[in-house]
């Protein structure tokens, strides 16, 4: 079975458009990515848990070190990543401040074959972005958690870029 994971993703009105809290991963390998790097606060559904939007308040605070907002929650629903994880999302309103986030961390052998293990967090920085701007930093499977937000609100969002054919 595929992997699941559940998320929040926090917006603002900020008067024009709504801005939305994204995440960008922790860790050697991610440290000079950006674009499609980023994500909402997730984590992994673990065992037969069967409350997924507790799983996604449960992950937004290990992510942020901040509780997750309280309110009305919009289900977002489902997307699948490339990698074949299923992301459930819900959408909250809430204000909080990206740059005083704490991480959990994780561990691991770094440099490769050093033997030295190392922690890092497991989210480096969050930011607040309009929704294209969030589109472009976003894994690209994630975006339609915008769409689908723009949607519940009545928001514009730009289209998504086309891809061009060479052929």
């Amino acid at each position: 079975m595929a992997k699941q994971s559940a998320g929040l993703l926090v917006y603002r009105n900020t008067g024009k458009e709504p801005e939305v809290l994204i995440i960008h991963p922790g860790g050697p390998f991610w440290a000079k990515k950006d674009k499609g790097a980023w994500s909402i606060p997730k984590g992994e559904i673990e065992g037969v848990e069967t409350d997924l939007l507790a799983v996604a308040k449960r992950e937004f605070a290990e992510e942020t070190g901040q509780p997750a907002p309280a309110g009305g929650y919009l289900e977002l629903g489902t997307v699948k990543n490339k990698s074949g994880k299923v992301i459930y999302a819900w959408a909250v309103e809430g204000d909080l401040d990206a740059a005083a986030i704490q991480s959990n961390t994780f561990s691991m052998e770094w440099p490769p074959k050093s033997g030295q293990q190392q922690d890092f967090p497991e989210v480096d920085k969050a930011g607040w972005f309009s929704l294209d701007k969030a589109r472009a930093k976003l894994n690209a499977a994630q975006g339609a958690f915008l769409d689908r937000l723009a949607e519940q609100l009545g928001a514009e969002i730009a289209e998504p870029p086309q891809q061009r054919s060479l052929f």
